[in-house]
C-alpha cells in the first residue's frame, strides 16, 4: 500500500489517480475528507480517504497501517508549525520502507531551506526527492478574473521560466514509488520550455477563444497580494524566482522528459486541459 499526503492538491488528486489506475491500494490523506467520500472504506480503485494532519504526526498512524511507501507533501505553512523529523519518525516507526519527498527547486538553488530535505535524507529511509519548479496550475490564481473581465494581471511580464504540469510530477511520482532503482536521488522537475507570464495569458486567451488582456504588477502589488495566502518567507523567496531568477531556474531539466519516456507537457497543452477554469 502507499500513503499520499496532500492528496486533495493539483499534485496529489492525479497521483492518487495514477497509482489507482495500476492497481496500487492507496491511502488518501488530507486534512479533511472531500464532500461525498464517506472515510475509509470510500473510493474507488483501491483508494482508501483517511484524515490526517502532518503538523500532528500521530494523526498519521491510521493510514500508515501495512504501507510500504509514502509520499510527502507539506503545505506552505508546515514550514512555520511543522516538524517534518518527527513525522518521519512517525513514519518508520509504522515500517513504511519508502518515501518520496516533493520538495522544490528553489532547495537545489539555495532559494528555499534545505531542512525538510535533510530530515529525509537522514531518516534511514529509502528516499527520493523531487523538485519540481514553477507549476503551469499557478495559473489558477487568475482564473476568476480572466472568466469575469478576461484580465490576467501578474508581475515579471516577460521573465521566462519552464513551468510544469503537476499532472507530469504525479506521473514521475507515481513512478518512483512504484519502482526500484530511485533510492537516494534527487530529480529536478521543468516544464519543456520557458513561459513568461505574458506568454501565459495568450495561452489561456487561445484556449479559451477570447482575448485576454495582460497587465503588469508591480513586485509590490505582487507581494501584497500573495501574503494573503502565503508565508512571507515563502513569498520572497518566490519573488525572487519569478522576478530575478538564475540561470539554473530558467534552464529545462533533462529529469523529467527521462523519467516519464515523453516529452514534458507545454503551458499551453495545460492551458487546454484546464480550460474550463478560465471559461
Amino acid at each position: 500500500m502507499i500513503v499520499v499526503t496532500g492528496a486533495t492538491g493539483n499534485v496529489g488528486r492525479p497521483l492518487i489517480a495514477a497509482l489507482a489506475a495500476a492497481g496500487e491500494q492507496v491511502a488518501a490523506v488530507s486534512r479533511t475528507i472531500p464532500a461525498g467520500e464517506s472515510g475509509p472504506a470510500s473510493g474507488a480503485g483501491g483508494v482508501r480517504r483517511l484524515p490526517a494532519d502532518l503538523t500532528e504526526p500521530e494523526s498519521l498512524k491510521p493510514a500508515l497501517d501495512g504501507a510500504e511507501a509514502a509520499f510527502l507533501l507539506t503545505a506552505p505553512g508546515f514550514l512555520a508549525s511543522g516538524d517534518l523529523g518527527k513525522v518521519l519518525t512517525v513514519v518508520r516507526a509504522a515500517g513504511v520502507r519508502r518515501v518520496v519527498l516533493l520538495s522544490s527547486q528553489g532547495v537545489g538553488t539555495q532559494r528555499h531551506p534545505s531542512n525538510f530535505e535533510d530530515a529525509v535524507a537522514m531518516s534511514g529511509l529509502e528516499w527520493t526527492i523531487l523538485r519540481p519548479g514553477n507549476f503551469s496550475s499557478n495559473a489558477f490564481q487568475w482564473a476568476d478574473s480572466v472568466r469575469t473581465r478576461r484580465v490576467l494581471e501578474a508581475p515579471f511580464a516577460d521573465v521566462a521560466l519552464p513551468a510544469v504540469d503537476p499532472a507530469d510530477i504525479a506521473e514521475v511520482a507515481a513512478a518512483v514509488l512504484r519502482e526500484p532503482g530511485h533510492t537516494g536521488s534527487v530529480y529536478t522537475l521543468t516544464g519543456p520550455e520557458p513561459v513568461s507570464p505574458r506568454q501565459q495569458s495568450d495561452a489561456i486567451a487561445n484556449a479559451v477563444g477570447e482575448p485576454v488582456e495582460f497587465v503588469e504588477l508591480t513586485r509590490a502589488e505582487a507581494r501584497s497580494r500573495m501574503l494573503t495566502f502565503m508565508p512571507e518567507p515563502v513569498v520572497e523567496s518566490t519573488l525572487g524566482i519569478l522576478g530575478t531568477p538564475t540561470a539554473a531556474e530558467r534552464s529545462v531539466s533533462p529529469d523529467t522528459e527521462r523519467l516519464l519516456g515523453r516529452p514534458a507537457t507545454t503551458f499551453a497543452d495545460w492551458a487546454k486541459s484546464n480550460v474550463a477554469a478560465f471559461s
